[in-house]
């Protein structure tokens, strides 16, 4: 059986007072839910990995980074090993962000050695993926996610997979207030699941968590949720604030 997994990232936001207040107000607002068949993440910045990692360290919250360099160490300023997090206890990273993709131009060959290193170090990658707006007007919204898949994953042997969670977040949906319907999220989740089949084993595919990302709310969680191969989300503005993250995290 799958796990059911939110996860929220809290991109460039939150110090290290609001870290611990946010922290704090995720806990409370959830604390009598039964939450054992749901894993709720959060990733801070760099510089809060630490301090959340203390603050929830006896809680049912992870702790995720928002990225890792590809390589062990060197003359890379301003990055992060693999190493480095591993040492503060960060077992989980998010690659492969359309931010990442956008603004630092990561290709799909970068993402694929980022990949291989998170796996190489027993970590576990949040893979993300998605097409463009003028993707999706054109038609070509499941050739793009194909090829985002096949490039940086599928070389990947199947076992691998036991360490890696996807998540789908169509670009035109993150930070814009557009969502995509349930059905659509649906469509593209069940395609995935196949494209993944199609390469590997249906069982590879039928255990591997599939997030949808973009503009989830409270208001549209549960019905985008409720669909057969969306087993959850990877939230951005929305996981800022405790009650409408615990609202979330309750409607899965």
């Amino acid at each position: 059986m799958r796990k059911k997994i939110v996860a929220g990232n809290w991109k460039m936001n939150i110090n290290a007072i609001e870290t611990k207040a946010l922290i704090d107000g995720i806990y409370q607002e959830i604390a009598n839910d039964d939450l054992t068949n749901t894993r709720v993440i959060i990733s801070p910045s760099y510089v809060n990995l630490s301090s959340a990692l203390a603050l929830t360290e006896k809680g049912i919250i992870e702790v995720a980074a928002q990225n890792m360099h590809q390589a062990k160490s060197g003359a890379f300023t301003g990055e992060v090993s693999a190493d480095m997090l591993q040492a503060i206890g960060v077992k989980s990273v998010i690659i492969g962000h359309s931010e990442r993709r956008a603004y630092f131009m990561e290709s799909d060959a970068i993402l694929a050695e980022k990949v291989n290193a998170v796996l190489a170090n027993n970590m576990e990658a949040i893979f993300c993926f998605g097409e463009l707006l003028e993707d999706r007007k054109s038609g070509n919204h499941f050739k793009v996610v194909a090829a985002q898949l096949s490039n940086a994953l599928f070389h990947l042997q199947a076992n691998d997979f036991k360490n890696i969670v996807l998540a789908y977040e169509p670009v035109w949906a993150i930070g814009t207030g557009e969502t995509a319907s349930p059905e659509q999220a649906q469509e593209m989740h069940e395609f995935i699941r196949k494209t993944i089949a199609d390469r590997y084993t249906k069982d590879v595919a039928d255990g591997i968590s599939i997030l949808y990302g973009g503009s989830v709310k409270p208001a549209n969680a549960n019905e985008i949720f409720s669909k057969e191969d969306v087993d959850g989300g990877l939230i951005g503005g929305a996981s800022l604030k405790p009650a409408d993250f615990a609202a979330i995290i309750k409607s899965i």
